[in-house]
């Protein structure tokens, strides 16, 4: 999937959270394609195709007022406002809408989008309106925000480098950054991509990929084979922190942790966390 297919998804999942959020029957809004302009790319809950495609610049209109101030706007009557210049009515009134709310969705400083919720009658747009607007807009702002990250790490991770201490911590901080960004990644085609490189940094390292049956008449060599979670349960051990640490980070109940490391321990055939973290990374499963 590419990355406006991508964005694509988060804006459509965006606006149908603010329409059940806040009851308005129409949403849309688009990312910025330059520091100055958006394109409205998604709309629900839309009667018409006026507004698809429409390039909004700073400072025009409503839109293009919440894109220069990087803050939340809104009117009751959109065409009769003052408050804005109206190089837009035409698409608006072609729609229907009177009142109208627009919201930055805002990175780093940097405005990325606007999001709108409208109704086709002249309201007030009170405050629990607003707020669950915005809080939409939050969620898109933590979906790019993940999403660069992941994108930044992998393309850190395919770089080739020589060998060294230093390398080694520097791919093991990789690998660890990645396996939690994974969950969180909406995307399944780049959270695969994501565990596919945590894979490859893992076996970068390792000595062996098999580990001995102890007891057998003649040793056996077999596969370690632990779930995900196991995974990145002893990702957060061999960074040194603790149970309940790993938890926040993976969403679960301390417990839980203490289960998935209880359960990699006896497949992995040590009876310590230090002892679990070698014999991984002997497995290939660890960098």
């Amino acid at each position: 999937m590419t990355a406006d297919a991508v964005e694509a998804v988060e804006m459509r999942a965006a606006l149908l959270r603010l329409r059940r959020a806040t009851g308005l029957p129409v949403a849309f809004g688009g990312l910025t394609s330059g520091s100055d302009r958006m394109r409205i790319a998604e709309l629900s809950g839309a009667a018409t195709d006026a507004l698809r495609g429409l390039a909004v610049a700073a400072g025009n209109g409503l839109g293009g007022k919440s894109l220069a101030l990087a803050r939340a706007c809104a009117v009751t009557d959109y065409q009769g406002s003052q408050h804005i210049s109206h190089e837009y009515d035409a698409a608006v009134t072609a729609e229907g809408l009177r009142s109208v709310l627009a919201v930055p969705v805002v990175v780093r400083r940097r405005v990325r989008g606007v999001l709108y919720g409208a109704l086709r009658s002249a309201r007030p747009l009170g405050d629990r309106t607003l707020d669950a607007a915005v809080s939409a807009a939050r969620d898109v702002e933590q979906a790019l925000v993940v999403r660069d990250e992941a994108r930044a790490l992998l393309a850190a991770a395919r770089v080739p480098r020589a060998g060294g201490g230093g390398v080694w911590e520097e791919v093991r901080e990789a690998h660890g950054a990645l396996r939690a960004l994974a969950p969180k990644i909406v995307d399944p085609a780049l959270r695969a991509e994501l565990l596919a490189v945590c894979g490859r940094l893992a076996g970068a390292g390792a000595g062996a990929v098999v580990t001995t049956v102890p007891g057998a008449s003649v040793e056996r060599e077999v596969a370690v084979r632990l779930t995900t979670r196991e995974v990145d349960v002893l990702t957060c051990v061999a960074a040194g922190v603790t149970n309940a640490v790993a938890a926040e980070r993976l969403g679960v109940r301390p417990e839980t942790v203490k289960g998935y490391l209880r359960s990699a321990m006896r497949k992995l055939g040590v009876h310590t966390r230090g002892e679990a973290v070698v014999a991984a990374r002997r497995a290939g499963l660890l960098p």
